[in-house]
């Protein structure tokens, strides 16, 4: 099928007598709550269930092979390949199924907060509640940008739809397909609306680098002085925790571009993790759940409506979804310059990486590759001890060009500015994890603190043995002691052994990257 032919099409939904055209947030909480699509909570906030289907389906995820991007495309099992021919049977039929429907929703806004870079995009929707969701996720436009929307990106969402695997070429009844020539995102047969944010991060992950801005999984904040911090991790290291400071600004919580500008956020809000959530430890987050917001799988008391976010009868990835401008601290819009301090978090349950170091541009490199932290006992079935994990670039899911490209625009972006990058393990000292203690989080709260106003840009170091890694001898308000993991352990054989195998953890990682310089593949260690 022609561009022409799937434009057509596209027009001839968003005209039909069923669309419900950028409603406001009002207007899609009466529509959730008539239409039966989830309930009103005592905050406000509207509750809706995702049925099956309560996290990404990362195997029904394709991108379709298509002549102009088939050689760009880091191909594989993130990246699966799907014909144009089964993408255009596919979309007859969604375009087909949602114009019978009584009402679908359109939302028109952008992912990108600065405006020479944003990307205009439309969302729409089987469900009320998904719209509602597009609305408080990416930047909203004013009355005069919704006069000028052209929209450059379409995903079309249609939950109920379901696939047939034989006849669709699909895995399984899900399906998340993007087609970057026809500029289109394909969801049915899941109800998890994280599916929208994820894709159009992996659309900007694409975009981005083609006009030479880096795109990151990340938070960021900025200081009062204007300089800029970025923070990677993966779930579990305390990206969300760290970044979000009472002396600094946030940018964001999950999603950035870096250009020749600086900083900005690609979305418009927050999509917060509420297991075991309360006031107390996080009380933005706790207080930005009001009107308007969405909660996720969350479990309410019948009667009162309170939500009970401890309660993980459904899932534990319950989540809310909520706008920007619902936190006091932030900067609006959310753009800032170019950063200064770079911090890849680990929580490292082998406990033998030093709770900070200090990275040469070659080190952040090769850490940026490897991703790495820690899957803990319990958290999944069939792990028994702690195992290690790697996400490339910290968010390998969403990547469709090859890591070493985000890599090299990494290197070059902190050779550019002279940015200073830091490796903080929040994880295990003294010991492995079942032996040692997880690191005091005032202790990583003063080692970030001192690595972002710069104090230990030019301190005294000692190059850990293992890894390479330049450790600070001293950090205010840290014990010395901490600092060289070495020395917490009581047993040195112990620490030894386990040093190593974390080593060639790294080492065997790292063996998937190809055309990688050897000054870089290297550091994994042992130097010796």
């Amino acid at each position: 099928m022609s561009s022409v032919s799937i434009s057509n099409k596209l027009l001839e939904l968003l005209n039909g007598h069923n669309i419900q055209m950028q409603l406001s947030v009002s207007q899609l909480v009466e529509k959730v709550l008539n239409r039966n699509e989830g309930i009103l909570t005592s905050s406000g906030a509207v509750r809706a269930e995702t049925g099956k289907y309560t996290g990404r389906s990362p195997k029904d995820k394709f991108v379709v092979e298509e002549p102009s991007t088939k050689d760009k495309i880091d191909w594989g099992s993130v990246n699966q390949p799907i014909s144009s021919e089964a993408f255009d049977k596919l979309y007859n039929k969604v375009i087909s199924y949602l114009k019978d429907k009584e009402e679908v929703f359109v939302f028109k806004g952008f992912a990108g907060a600065d405006q020479k870079y944003r990307l205009p995009i439309q969302i729409i929707n089987e469900y009320a509640w998904h719209n509602l969701f597009a609305h408080q996720l990416f930047i909203r436009p004013n009355e005069e940008e919704v006069k000028e929307h052209d929209s450059e990106f379409t995903v079309i969402s249609a939950p109920t739809f379901k696939a047939d695997p034989a006849e669709d070429g699909t895995n399984s009844e899900t399906f998340i397909i993007i087609s970057f020539e026809r500029r289109i995102v394909l969801i049915g047969g899941t109800e998890y609306a994280g599916e929208m944010k994820k894709s159009i991060f992996s659309v900007m992950n694409y975009m981005l680098p083609e006009a030479d801005i880096l795109s990151m999984h990340c938070s960021a904040n900025v200081g009062f002085e204007g300089d800029v911090a970025l923070f990677f991790g993966l779930s579990g290291t305390g990206k969300t925790t760290l970044s979000a400071d009472p002396n600094r600004r946030l940018i964001g919580d999950d999603e950035h571009g870096w250009s020749p500008n600086g900083v900005f956020n690609i979305e418009g809000g927050c999509y917060a993790k509420c297991i075991n959530l309360s006031e107390e430890k996080e009380p933005q987050i706790f207080n930005a759940i009001r009107f308007g917001s969405v909660l996720e799988n969350v479990m309410v008391d019948p009667h009162t409506r309170v939500a009970d976010y401890d309660d993980t009868s459904l899932t534990e990835n319950t989540r809310a979804a909520y706008p920007l401008q619902s936190i006091d601290n932030i900067v609006d819009p959310s753009i800032a310059g170019q950063p200064n301090t770079i911090v890849f978090l680990t929580a490292d349950a082998f406990g033998v990486l030093p709770p900070i170091s200090k990275l040469s541009k070659e080190q952040a490199m090769y850490h940026f590759l490897s991703g790495y932290t820690s899957k803990l006992a319990g958290t999944e079935r069939g792990i028994t001890s702690p195992q290690a994990t790697f996400s490339t670039c910290f968010g390998s899911p969403f990547l469709p060009l090859p890591a070493t490209r985000y890599a090299e625009m990494m290197g070059k972006k902190i050779d550019e500015h002279n940015v200073q990058v830091f490796l903080v393990n929040t994880g295990w000292t003294g010991g492995e994890y079942g032996v040692g203690s997880r690191m005091k989080l005032s202790y990583t709260r003063a080692m970030v603190q001192a690595a972002l106003e710069g104090e230990l840009n030019h301190v005294e170091t000692v190059k850990d043995e293992v890894f390479g890694l330049s450790i600070p001898v001293h950090v205010p308000g840290v014990p010395d002691e901490v600092l060289q993991p070495q020395k917490t352990w009581q047993n040195q054989n112990a620490y030894q052994n386990k040093a190593q195998e974390l080593s060639d953890k790294f080492k065997e990682n790292f063996k998937k990257f190809n055309n990688v310089p050897a000054d870089i593949a290297e550091l994994g260690g042992p130097l010796k």
